[in-house]
């Protein structure tokens, strides 16, 4: 057995993604590189916690609680917290304290531990508070638009937002979108071709930095559990 994702899109402009696992027979994990901060509840032996999660820059091995399910909020991009930089997250995280089995504590304030279908409720509510807060010209620039603001202007509210540079979150999507057509059964071939790399070495490269699997791996699902949802599949 390994670990088991199930991963829905929110119709919320705050959050990406939540998701949920559950550990089984594992200690590691290949984590991924990816671009969202988050929120993260998970329990194990009767004991709950609570975490932020930062931005990957890169693929690692991350240890796994034996027996441990999880609860996971992703942040849209452009977001952050209010008592912490996303700068300050990257490749990182924090362990929230005083976390119960109903509560939490983040930024001086109790609030109620949700379920996968009470995210963007809590969200709304850390919103409100003014605890999240948004740089929309980082969703446009994504989108996209052409801000009517100097370029250096928008790198620079880029990496306040993100921890990132914009073409380092470009490189790292791509990466992930990759892997993600692989495990469907796409050729490499036509994943070049799909999101303009220069050759399968290109992406060969690419996966081996941000995903830590090969396009072999991926299309056969090999190398152990992964820390990426691929069609909610078994990674083991």
């Amino acid at each position: 057995m390994g670990l088991r994702f199930e991963t829905r899109r929110s119709d919320s402009l705050w959050v990406d993604a939540v998701w949920t696992c559950a550990s089984e027979q594992v200690t590691a994990m290949t984590s991924v590189a990816g671009v969202r901060w988050g929120l993260v509840f998970w329990t194990q032996a009767g004991q709950a916690y609570a975490g932020v999660t930062g931005p990957e820059t890169r693929t690692g091995t991350a240890p796994v609680p034996e027996g441990a399910t999880f609860m996971g909020i992703e942040f849209a991009v452009g977001t952050s917290l209010r008592a912490v930089p996303t700068p300050a997250l990257v490749d990182g995280g924090i362990e929230l304290p005083d976390t119960t089995r109903r509560t939490f504590r983040l930024d001086s304030a109790r609030w109620e531990t949700p379920g996968p279908d009470d995210a963007e409720a809590l969200v709304a509510r850390l919103v409100r508070a003014g605890i999240v807060v948004r740089d929309p010209l980082v969703a446009d620039v994504l989108r996209g638009h052409r801000p009517d603001v100097s370029e250096r202007t928008v790198e620079r509210r880029f990496r306040a937002a993100t921890g990132m540079t914009r073409g380092a979150v470009r490189q790292i999507e791509r990466a992930r979108t990759a892997a993600e057509l692989l495990a469907a059964g796409d050729p490499a071939a036509e994943v070049v071709a799909k999101l303009d790399y220069f050759d399968e070495p290109h992406l060969a490269r690419a996966l081996r930095c941000y995903v830590g699997r090969t396009a072999r791996q991926l299309r056969e699902g090999d190398g152990g559990a992964i820390a990426l949802d691929l069609d909610q599949r078994l990674t083991s």
